[in-house]
């Protein structure tokens, strides 16, 4: 039952907020950290009980939900979704912490959409059955939809529709082909079933060098769903609206785990389950993925707007993301994790401080900042670190992933390489002038203006920093305390793409046969 407590209490403890009066908000703030610090205590345990030498599911969960149609309660976790679960739990009491300066009005609403919001996440990350990830998929369209609508800048309403619009219809085509594999696993077996472990069995039919074939259109309904969430280009127009309009723990989320639920999706449904589609439109994917690492570098560049240079700075990062999980080696798939993990931590952090400045300026504009270093010297010194994170400096967890990925792409082509190899470059040039800028040089108007004091950190916001920076170089001094873990699921997805099966760990395999749906007990 740990997963069930993991996924769960949040959503349990968001009820509970619910029933504290609104006038209340020290209560309110103080039990939404609490719960959230409880389910990391539980992803904690998870990781240290966690069998790194098998690429099975572990501490797996079913029940039967809807027996008729296959439909089952279906939980398990391997070493790729393990880290996005702890990404997860972690990064939500550093944004509910962090929300206590920004989130002044609707308190008590704000901390039951985040509470939410995280049960919909790790829901995402550890359903095994294709109908309840796409419940849990869906369900964390809503509490972000309030979030951006109610706590959102001047124009929440138009970056809050347009977020709903984009991510729901990608969703209703997912939701047509995992209806479509339900129906051809019953024409296979003789019963429905929407297990994903019981998709991966099937032989979809594929014809090279014809779109019109089973494969290649269920391939392309669940990747436009997971590339919108992503978001790659060229659907990512969504993202920066509501990078901008969010507040601040807002968008600390999103960049930080929602938009990890599109790239794992890419590595749980859209590789193993559609490989020769997969191998055969890896090309479209890479040079999709090196137009977004370049473009978004481009656009980033000549933002006014700090808050939308560091939104832009997303859809660049993410670009890699993508090049290294259709690059379809271990270096890639492995460095894509990893980038993973990594753009949640440097980014997240980004937006963080990003927003710690705008609550002291009421300003982003980056030409109105100057000299900020000498005003604001602990934030100008965590800034920094953040960046070098973000720009891949050697030493800090971003060079991991990049190094990574750049290794798996050289292996598919030096060209794709080279291309990436330019956005890391256009990467520092634009991070680095925007340091620049805001922190050093002449000092601006904010900080000339002396009708408005700038004071440096508070002790809570530097508690709320200090994981953040910790991680950055954990990860990137020590990687293998964390690659280790996903090593032998990665292994196992590259290595057996074209026939890839996905078991119950043998230990937990008699349990769950007890709990298995009546119309799946003939297989």
């Amino acid at each position: 039952m740990l997963l069930s407590a993991i996924t769960f209490f949040p959503l349990l403890f968001a009820l509970l907020v619910a029933c504290i009066p609104g006038s209340r908000a020290r209560v309110i703030r103080a039990v939404s950290l609490a719960s959230s610090l409880i389910v990391f205590g539980l992803s904690l345990v998870l990781l240290a009980k966690f069998d790194r030498a098998t690429a099975a599911l572990q501490f797996v969960e079913r029940l039967p939900w809807v027996p008729e149609l296959g439909v089952s309660y279906f939980l398990g976790v391997d070493g790729i979704s393990l880290w996005l679960v702890i990404l997860t739990t972690f990064l939500t009491p550093v944004i509910s912490l962090g929300s206590w300066g920004s989130i002044a009005a609707k308190v008590k609403g704000f901390h039951v959409s985040l509470l939410v919001l995280e049960t919909a996440m790790l829901g995402s990350f550890l359903a095994m059955d294709a109908i309840l990830f796409y419940v849990f998929f869906e369900l964390s369209l809503v509490p972000m939809y309030f979030m951006i609508g109610i706590w959102g800048g001047a124009r929440r309403i138009y970056a809050t529709v347009k977020f709903f619009i984009y991510t729901m219809l990608g969703s209703l085509m997912m939701l047509l082909a995992i209806i479509y594999l339900m129906y051809a696993h019953h024409d296979t077996v003789g019963v429905f079933s929407a297990s994903v472990l019981d998709f991966y069995k099937l032989k979809i039919p594929f014809v090279a060098g014809s779109f019109i074939n089973p494969q290649t259109l269920l391939f392309f309904a669940f990747a436009l769903a997971f590339a919108i969430k992503v978001p790659m280009f060229p659907l990512h127009t969504w993202l920066p609206d509501a990078h901008v309009e969010a507040p601040t723990p807002g968008s600390v989320v999103l960049a930080g785990v929602m938009l990890k639920m599109g790239t794992y999706g890419f590595m749980r449904f859209v590789l193993p389950l559609f490989p020769e589609a997969a191998s055969y439109w890896a090309w479209l994917f890479i040079f999709l993925g090196l137009i977004g690492i370049v473009y978004g570098a481009l656009v980033a560049m000549v933002q006014p707007d700090i808050k939308k240079l560091v939104a832009y700075s997303s859809v660049s990062h993410m670009g890699y993301i993508i090049v290294g999980l259709f690059a379809m080696n271990v270096y890639g798939a492995t460095g894509g994790l990893y980038q993973m993990l990594n753009h949640g931590v440097s980014t997240g952090a980004l937006f963080l401080l990003v927003g710690m400045i705008y609550e002291r300026t009421h300003s982003r504009e980056i030409v109105k900042y100057g000299g900020l270093a000498k005003a604001l010297p602990v934030l100008a010194i965590l800034f920094l670190i953040v960046t070098m994170s973000s720009i891949a400096v050697p030493l800090t967890n971003g060079f991991v992933g990049e190094f990574l990925i750049l290794m798996g792409t050289f292996q598919v082509s030096k060209a794709y390489g080279v291309v990436a190899v330019t956005g890391v470059i256009l990467g520092a040039a634009y991070m680095l002038w925007m340091v620049k800028r805001v922190f050093f040089g002449p000092a601006g108007e904010l900080v000339e203006n002396t009708g408005h004091p700038l004071r440096d950190l508070s002790p809570r916001e530097i508690v709320v920093m200090a994981p953040l920076v910790v991680l950055i170089f954990w990860m990137g001094l020590f990687p293998n305390h964390f690659l280790d873990y996903s090593k032998v699921s990665i292994e196992h997805l590259i290595e057996t793409r074209d026939n890839y099966q996905l078991t119950v760990n043998p230990s937990e395999a008699t349990d769950v046969a007890r709990t298995t749906p009546r119309s799946e007990a003939g297989k």
